[in-house]
């Protein structure tokens, strides 16, 4: 008897040890986070997700206003905060800077857009030392849990971009 409960014990403990919880994540997007040089904007936003439990998904939402230029584009980018990086992920498209992989929703001038990101969503990181593949989400989620990636919306003003910010895991 005691045998078996300790083993019901051991595997409730194994289950929950093992049971992974989905990242929560935010960014405030701003000027003043740009690189090489802060942006005087009035434009401020906020990009919110969650990482499955699986860490195959990533649903996401971006919301921004106020930009002073049109908005060109908007993604993800690998970076530790105050450097430039890689963009590996577009969070939205425009005619003009449409997504490699054609997957990301139009961009609003103003407004939010909402998607969900897998690994057909990746494109291969155009900084060559950071060894980053099209389709390996799961190497855009470890840099993620790192903190160093960013959400960055660019416009017209701005093409390096208008607002930036720093992606962090906030929750499970």
């Amino acid at each position: 008897m005691r045998l078996r409960v300790l083993i019901a014990v051991m595997g409730g403990v194994l289950a929950t040890a093992t049971a992974a919880k989905a990242d929560q994540l935010r960014a405030l997007l701003t000027g003043y986070e740009e690189t090489p040089s802060a942006v005087s904007t009035t434009g401020r936003g906020e990009f919110v997700a969650v990482i499955s439990d699986d860490g195959e998904t990533i649903r996401y939402r971006e919301t921004f206003s106020r930009l002073q230029g049109t908005v060109t584009q908007s993604h993800i980018h690998v970076g530790q905060l105050s450097i430039g990086g890689s963009v590996v992920i577009f969070l939205c498209q425009t005619a003009s800077n449409p997504d490699p992989t054609g997957l990301a929703p139009q961009c609003p001038q103003e407004g939010t857009v909402t998607g969900v990101i897998t690994a057909a969503n990746v494109i291969a990181g155009s900084q060559a030392p950071q060894q980053l593949a099209a389709g390996d989400l799961a190497a855009v989620v470890t840099a993620i849990r790192a903190g160093a990636t960013y959400a960055n919306v660019h416009t017209n003003l701005s093409p390096g971009g208008e607002i930036r910010g720093q992606i962090r895991t906030v929750g499970k």
